[in-house]
């Protein structure tokens, strides 16, 4: 079972070990240790601590209730050692052992030097009165990672080059931005065409089942199921008919996928986009821009940084790859379940059933992601490529200086979000691969 308390290197902050007793410090000469090595990242630790320690830690939490106790027929804290310990002597033994469990595992890790990434958890507890405490506790440390290979990789970076038709795609969206819905009256809706709709769900006296619900949706745009859609186009404004629908395959709700049902579609409002012309007066009302030409460069140079560091991003990852596959080995459980806890947030409303299920589907994902993240560290450490103070102020005075805006006050926001730990780490991850790049081979690819 989990211990009661986390690791020095959890993500909360590790409460402080409570003290043995009234009077007595507990230290690792008191213990015997030893330590099992399961794999490179799990430890199973048994400590044993003396039965005359124990019972003194018994005593002293005797003495402490009875200075506090009320009973009747004594006066406050004059309740003899002896009453408490027969009236209270199961609440007594638990307070001591966990008290005791509780600092022989601190002191015991402090003298073998290890610092644990999860919560201890509790394998085995041997007690009995008068004999020595024995218990063994499991618990995650970071692996010991052999980095062999970093040089002579050759990785393809995709090529980046943006194709007029996709710059034409994105102006198109300019226009439909700023267009106009315009209202029409007469004729059935088509492609594109924004309608108002009432959908009532009927049951098999074709009376209402529930409450109407008003929808706005395009048509064409999968705002609606196929048929949903089909049924609209049949209706002009103003118009109500009744039809039956099949919910598609691919329906989110799995439980009503292949379902059919019977609805009241009400067609109340039909509008068609009014698009502005594509020409230097739009230009003018979307940016800072003179004519169409200079909107359309400055397209262009925005898809190509974004396609560019698509294909840097690529290249890291295939890099990043290459040396995972190099340099095996495993991660700690509790690091991936962390990871993957981090990417599904909040799991309280998932059965646990599910939850096991999420949790095998993004496994390679997550363990992927952690050993990245432990080699980086590896190697930012061995070669002295950690971010440093000036570095992180050079990149808040970047982040001010786009933003036109003080430095000072860029930095007290990002402390404000906690974001100044994000910060060294891009950092440390950009040096890193800096330093990777030097040593492999990048190749121009095909297109992305």
């Amino acid at each position: 079972m989990p211990w009661g308390f986390e690791s020095p290197l959890s993500h909360s902050p590790s409460p402080q070990a409570p003290r043995p007793g009234d009077g007595m410090t507990l230290d690792a000469s008191h213990l015997k240790i030893s330590l099992d090595e399961q794999d490179s990242w799990r430890r199973i630790m048994s400590v044993t601590i003396p039965a005359s320690i124990v019972q003194e830690e018994e005593r002293s939490a005797a003495k402490h209730l009875a200075s506090r106790a009320r009973l009747k027929g004594f006066r406050k804290g004059r309740v003899p050692t002896k009453v408490i310990e027969n009236r209270f002597g199961g609440t007594l033994r638990q307070e001591a052992l966990d008290k005791l469990i509780g600092s022989a595992y601190k002191q015991a890790l402090a003298s073998k030097e290890l610092r644990p990434i999860s919560e201890g958890e509790l394998e085995d507890l041997q007690y009995k009165p008068e004999e020595d405490l024995i218990f063994r506790i499991a618990f995650d440390v970071e692996p010991v990672i052999e980095v062999e290979r970093l040089s002579g990789f050759v990785v393809e970076r995709p090529a980046v080059k943006i194709e007029e038709e996709q710059v034409d795609d994105v102006l198109t969206r300019i226009q439909e931005q700023n267009g106009v819905w315009q209202p029409l009256e007469e004729g059935k809706p088509v492609e594109k065409n924004l309608v108002s709709v009432t959908i009532t769900r009927l049951d098999e006296k074709l009376e209402s089942s529930d409450e109407s619900r008003e929808y706005d949706l395009v048509i064409g745009s999968g705002d609606a199921i196929p048929d949903i859609e089909a049924s609209i186009c049949t209706l002009q404004v103003g118009e109500t008919g009744d039809f039956d629908i099949s919910f598609p395959d691919d329906f989110p709700d799995e439980s009503r996928r292949g379902e059919s049902e019977r609805v009241r579609i009400a067609l109340t409002a039909r509008r068609q986009m009014d698009l502005p012309p594509l020409d230097d007066d739009l230009a003018k009302q979307v940016g800072e821009f003179e004519t169409l030409e200079e909107l359309k460069s400055k397209v262009l140079e925005d898809m190509e940084a974004e396609a560019g560091q698509q294909a840097d991003s690529t290249v890291r990852s295939r890099l990043m790859d290459m040396i995972i596959e190099a340099n095996p080995f495993d991660v700690p459980t509790s690091m991936v379940r962390r990871y993957s806890d981090g990417i599904m947030g909040d799991t309280s409303q998932i059965p646990e059933e599910r939850l096991t299920e999420f949790r095998d589907q993004i496994r390679p994902e997550a363990e992927r992601a952690v050993k990245r993240i432990l080699l980086i560290e590896e190697i930012a450490k061995a070669h002295s490529l950690q971010s440093t103070e000036d570095e992180i102020d050079d990149r808040v005075e970047e982040i001010a200086e786009a933003n036109k805006t003080d430095a000072a006050k860029v930095y007290a926001e990002l402390q404000k979000a906690g974001r100044i730990e994000t910060l060294e780490r891009e950092l440390t991850e950009k040096a890193v691969f800096d330093f990777l790049f030097e040593q492999s081979e990048i190749t121009e690819g095909s297109k992305i």
